[in-house]
C-alpha cells in the first residue's frame, strides 16, 4: 500500500506543474500530500517478532508491538496496538491501546482499551471506555472512571447517603423518647 500511495501521489503533481496559471493550485496539493506522508510514516512503527525490548519505551508516534517488551511502555498521547504475536510484561500507558497478543500488566488508557479475539490481558485496566470481545481472555479488575467526572459524583453521593443516615437516628430518638 505504501507504494501505491506514494506512486499516485508524485504522479498528480507532475500533471499540473506544466501550467503556469495552475502553479498556485499545484502547492497546495503538494503540501496536503506531503502533510499526509508524515501521518502515514508517523502514524505507525513497528516493532517486529524477534525484537526484544527490556526497560522502558516510550514515544510519540503510533506502535505496533510484535516481539516482547519487559518493562514500562509510555505514549501517552499515540495508539499503542499489541499484535498477534506480541507479548508484554509491563506496565502500559497510552492514549488507546488495542490487544491482539498477550499484555501481563497494568493497561492505562486516557481513551479507550480494546481486547481483541485472541487477545489477552492479565492485569488491571483503567480507561474511560474498555471493550472485551468474545473468545478475549481478561484476568484483573476494570476502572472506567472519566476524567473529572465520576470522582466528584463519588464525593457527592458519600455526603448524600450521610445526610439521610444521620437524619433517620434523629428521627428514630424523638420516637423512642
Amino acid at each position: 500500500m505504501w507504494k501505491r500511495d506514494e506512486s499516485v501521489k508524485p504522479a498528480t503533481p507532475p500533471a499540473p506543474a506544466p501550467a503556469a496559471p495552475a502553479a498556485p493550485a499545484v502547492s497546495v496539493p503538494p503540501a496536503a500530500s506531503s502533510e499526509r506522508r508524515p501521518q502515514h510514516m508517523g502514524e505507525n512503527v513497528n516493532i517486529g517478532k524477534s525484537v526484544i525490548i527490556k526497560g522502558e519505551l516510550s514515544g510519540s508516534e503510533d506502535l505496533t508491538i510484535e516481539g516482547h517488551v519487559e518493562g514500562r511502555i509510555e505514549l501517552k498521547e499515540n495508539i499503542l496496538t499489541i499484535g498477534p504475536n506480541g507479548k508484554i510484561r509491563a506496565e502500559v500507558f497510552a492514549k488507546s491501546v488495542i490487544v491482539l497478543g498477550e499484555v501481563t500488566g497494568n493497561v492505562t488508557a486516557s481513551e479507550k482499551v480494546d481486547i481483541r479475539d485472541n487477545g489477552s490481558v492479565d492485569g488491571d485496566i483503567t480507561s474511560p471506555r474498555v471493550a472485551i470481545a468474545e473468545g478475549a481472555h481478561f484476568r484483573g479488575s476494570v476502572d472506567m472512571q472519566r476524567a473529572g467526572a465520576k470522582p466528584a459524583a463519588k464525593a457527592a453521593a458519600p455526603a448524600a447517603q450521610a445526610a439521610p443516615a444521620a437524619a433517620a437516628p434523629a428521627q428514630g430518638q424523638k420516637v423512642g423518647a
